[in-house]
């Protein structure tokens, strides 16, 4: 790296060689080679001095200069006076014909000498400077790949965490939690992961490298299936139990496209890489549908579903299938349907005929009740309004007039009185809740958060919470704590709190909480 020793067109052949060597931009060796004579001219004409110096991109001559500031007097200047790094008017004209005062003026050195101890200094410079010039290079480039598979060599595994050579370039991670369980690397092993982050560090970037990540399988079909990597099949959802089971919903815009057959491939081919890469995985691939009772019994593939009923409100959907498909639909250790939940975004329950009819008897049977007792009717006008549909007092008493009056045997005056018992008896059930929070010194502003159910919110109340404010300035865990783990997820707890310091500080959440749901218990 002796470049300044060389002659001047082999000086700027070697800039150009380095800088496609480490694969840095041009203008950076050249910053740094000038960082590097800049620093060895301080050390011969002085370190007090403001000395650069500069390489000229046509010819490779090299000029290294002495500034100075110029200005009107050093009591002008004050205790910023520095007789080394300024001059006055008079001083100053020894440099330059015209100076004025706030000009930089510049004193021509000769080129320094580089002996062995500055020569070793400025190879010092321009590696230091070059390594984190590729350190940057290398992070940017990664972290433009986030997403992407990499394809690298095992170089080590320690404690059960892999450390991946990625092509020369860089050195990825892959920790013990995101390799397909079951496999086993070793050193030399070709491998490929997802890239799922990248951090700046002092010896390079830290790639985090993953196997079990959904988008992983996802991208290993982009690459298997030419039609996904065109895009006239989508890939839609992806969920995994990683080196065990996986559903993949694809769809296409195209009707004489057969997206499902175009991704498995003719007798397997297309699919096949893919199991093998994923160490074994069982993979079904479903069509997706805009009809969420549809796009559901696609996802309990290969279990074939006999009744579904869907609940668009709470997205939840009760799957009926016949005893022999039960245990295929349920899944070892509730697989199959963990995975149909996963991919469609619905809870899903499944049952057989016998559970299915004794839940909708418990249903009708819990339903009857209520309305006998909220609207304060016979069974048989409540039971008319549970067959019709009705599932909440709400519903009664917001829905429009006619269709109360369109039930058999109803008429304008029943769907009258109706509607306003129904709105009599939530005006009670809104004050007792009000007077039952105004009892525990909780403030109208927690009362009517309405993100969490409101028994969720006495629960807080009985807890000590008795403001919004007291509630924002909780910490997840800490709400996960007073609720209990089979209430409120840490998830969702910091969704209520992130919610709550929206309303009470008018801290602004993100896009997605804003668009959250009101949380239930789990």
């Amino acid at each position: 790296m002796s470049f300044v020793s060389m002659p001047r067109q082999d000086l700027l052949l070697a800039i150009d060689s380095l800088a496609s060597e480490k694969q840095i931009d041009r203008e950076t060796v050249f910053s740094s080679l000038e960082a590097a004579i800049a620093k060895i001219a301080k050390h011969k004409y002085g370190e007090e001095f403001n000395i650069t110096a500069s390489i000229d991109r046509k010819n490779g001559a090299i000029y290294v200069k002495r500034l100075f500031d110029v200005i009107e007097s050093p009591s002008a200047a004050g205790e910023e006076y520095n007789p080394s790094t300024m001059l006055t008017l008079e001083e100053a004209k020894k440099y330059s014909k015209n100076p004025s005062v706030g000009d930089v003026v510049e004193d021509p050195l000769p080129e320094p000498e580089f002996g062995r101890m500055a020569f070793q200094t400025a190879r010092q410079i321009m590696t230091a400077r070059v390594r984190d010039a590729e350190k940057g290079r290398q992070y940017e480039e990664f972290k433009d790949n986030i997403g992407d598979i990499i394809n690298g060599v095992v170089k080590r595994i320690e404690f059960g965490n892999v450390y991946v050579d990625i092509n020369g370039k860089a050195e990825g991670y892959i920790k013990n939690s995101e390799l397909i369980p079951g496999e086993r690397l070793a050193a030399g092993d070709r491998v490929r992961a997802l890239i799922m982050d990248v951090a700046r560090s002092n010896s390079g970037p830290q790639i985090f490298l993953t196997r079990t990540h959904p988008m992983f399988m996802e991208k290993l079909f982009v690459q298997e299936v030419p039609e996904i990597y065109e895009g006239i099949i989508k890939i839609k959802s992806v969920s995994r139990a990683p080196g065990s089971h996986a559903k993949i919903a694809v769809e296409t815009a195209d009707p004489s496209v057969d997206a499902v057959g175009m991704t498995v491939g003719i007798k397997g081919t297309r699919i096949q890489p893919v199991i093998n890469e994923c160490h074994g995985e069982k993979i079904d691939v479903i069509l997706y549908s805009e009809d969420p009772a549809v796009y559901i019994v696609n996802a309990m593939q290969p279990a074939k579903v006999a009744k579904i009923i869907v609940d668009e409100d709470t997205r939840s959907a009760v799957v009926v299938v016949n005893d022999d498909q039960l245990s295929l639909a349920i899944g070892r250790r509730g697989q199959n349907v963990r995975l149909a939940s996963q991919l469609t975004g619905w809870n899903i329950d499944v049952m057989n005929e016998v559970e299915e009819q004794e839940r909708r008897s418990k249903e009708i049977k819990e339903k009857t009740e209520l309305f006998t007792t909220a609207l304060d009717v016979d069974e048989m006008i409540a039971h008319l309004l549970v067959s019709e549909g009705f599932r909440t007092i709400e519903e009664v008493a917001f829905v429009e007039l006619k269709e109360l009056e369109s039930i058999e045997g109803f008429n304008t005056e029943l769907a009258v009185e109706l509607q306003n018992r129904a709105k009599a008896y939530l005006a009670k059930v809104e004050q007792d809740y009000f007077d039952a929070g105004h009892k525990l010194g909780m403030t109208d502003d927690l009362l009517r958060f309405d993100f969490i159910k409101r028994p969720i919110i006495m629960k807080l109340g009985e807890a000590g919470i008795k403001t919004l404010s007291d509630l924002a300035d909780l910490a997840s865990d800490e709400l996960v704590e007073i609720l209990g783990e089979e209430t409120m997820s840490a998830r969702l707890a910091g969704r209520v709190i992130m919610k709550a310091r929206e309303i009470a500080f008018g801290i602004t959440v993100s896009e997605s909480d804003e668009n959250a749901e009101v949380v239930e218990a789990e």
